[in-house]
């Protein structure tokens, strides 16, 4: 069978060039003898394999000397606790952005550890929005404002990085990270799920400023302290070295692509034709304010809910996969992130305007 355009949220699709390099050296990493999934951790192999990897990625996103880069486990749903963990330094409080889903359970972990200031919210516009920055609320005694760039399952994102002064800015850039050049001094911290951009799930990219490591509540389990890992180069317990490795390819192809300049021009311009297919059709809505659609994720809807799994049939038929919207929205959903290649994006414009004519 050949392959798909896979659209899925994450688990994602990876670049093809990447998955034939793993494929090809899957029994005999250069001539070790043994695949990467085999090596220990702390070995000569594996250890050269990690240290390559931080060197990319910091060569990647320009992440300046005074940050250190962890490669972690427990997915970006564990950054919900270990941020306030680690980040309130004896504070009682910390700035909350509100965007969607994934920013409703990173504050509901946050209440475990502290009060949370909700400093702007777009839940009255059902997260179609970003709350202008002229319209937040901060709370100066906040420890840090965590918000995140982009919510995959209502597909909307800030274009510009929100100046929050002095105060550490925390974000869960799972969906975004990767897909365009950032400034990375901007940041106290960012957190990354690897399943969209980076590589396989089991892997997650912290990158955090050095002054905010050493200073973790007193009841943090040793395992969510940031202090743990940065000792012990991210091995105080056996990493997921296979999604390590993985990423170290993808972080390779990235280079080899041009950069993430590079990414962001084709990402830009997948994004647009998208949206202009489906703001030119009368079956197909998009809800979200046009100044903050994401890039990575586009949802839409279909005039005649009742077309929905015909549609998604159809798609699969096509070779057009894992469009059905998250079950908290519904819909359909194209995650369309760095490893999707432009022919996907035109293919499916092309099947979206065949199945429109087809009904009208």
């Amino acid at each position: 069978m050949s392959r798909v355009f896979n659209f899925s949220a994450g688990p994602a699709m990876l670049p093809i060039e990447v998955l034939e390099q793993a494929a090809s050296e899957m029994t005999d990493w250069h001539g070790s003898g043994m695949s990467v999934m085999e090596m220990s951790h702390r070995g000569k192999e594996f250890s050269s394999i990690a240290e390559e990897a931080e060197v990319d990625l910091r060569e990647i996103m320009s992440i300046p000397e005074n940050y250190k880069v962890l490669f972690l486990q427990g997915g970006a749903s564990s950054q919900f606790s270990m941020v306030p963990l680690n980040l309130l330094k004896g504070k009682k409080i910390a700035d909350y952005i509100n965007t969607g889903y994934w920013s409703k359970k990173a504050i509901a972990e946050a209440k475990r550890y502290c009060d949370v200031n909700i400093a702007a919210s777009s839940e009255s516009t059902n997260f179609t929005t970003i709350p202008p920055r002229s319209e937040w609320s901060p709370n100066p005694d906040a420890a840090y404002v965590h918000y995140t760039p982009n919510e995959t399952i209502g597909g909307v994102e800030f274009h510009e990085i929100p100046d929050v002064g002095e105060v550490p800015l925390v974000a869960d850039m799972s969906s975004t990270i990767l897909s365009r050049p950032i400034d990375v001094s901007k940041f106290g911290l960012i957190y990354a799920g690897a399943q969209k951009n980076i590589g396989p799930a089991g892997l997650t990219i912290v990158i955090i400023r050095e002054d905010l490591i050493g200073e973790a509540a007193p009841y943090t389990p040793t395992m969510f302290s940031y202090e743990t890992h940065v000792k012990t180069n991210s091995m105080y317990n056996t990493p997921p070295t296979y999604s390590w490795y993985i990423a170290k390819l993808v972080f390779e192809w990235i280079k080899k692509k041009g950069g993430l300049k590079a990414m962001a021009e084709i990402n830009k311009r997948k994004a647009e034709k998208l949206y202009r297919a489906i703001d030119n059709s009368s079956l197909y809505n998009n809800p979200v304010a046009k100044d903050c659609r994401s890039w990575m994720n586009v949802p839409f809807t279909l005039a005649d809910p009742s077309l929905d799994d015909k549609f998604l049939q159809e798609a699969k038929e096509a070779g057009l996969v894992s469009l059905k919207g998250h079950r908290s929205v519904g819909g359909m959903r194209a995650s369309i992130y760095n490893a999707m290649p432009e022919e996907g994006v035109d293919t499916l414009i092309s099947f979206m305007e065949d199945f429109e004519k087809r009904r009208t």
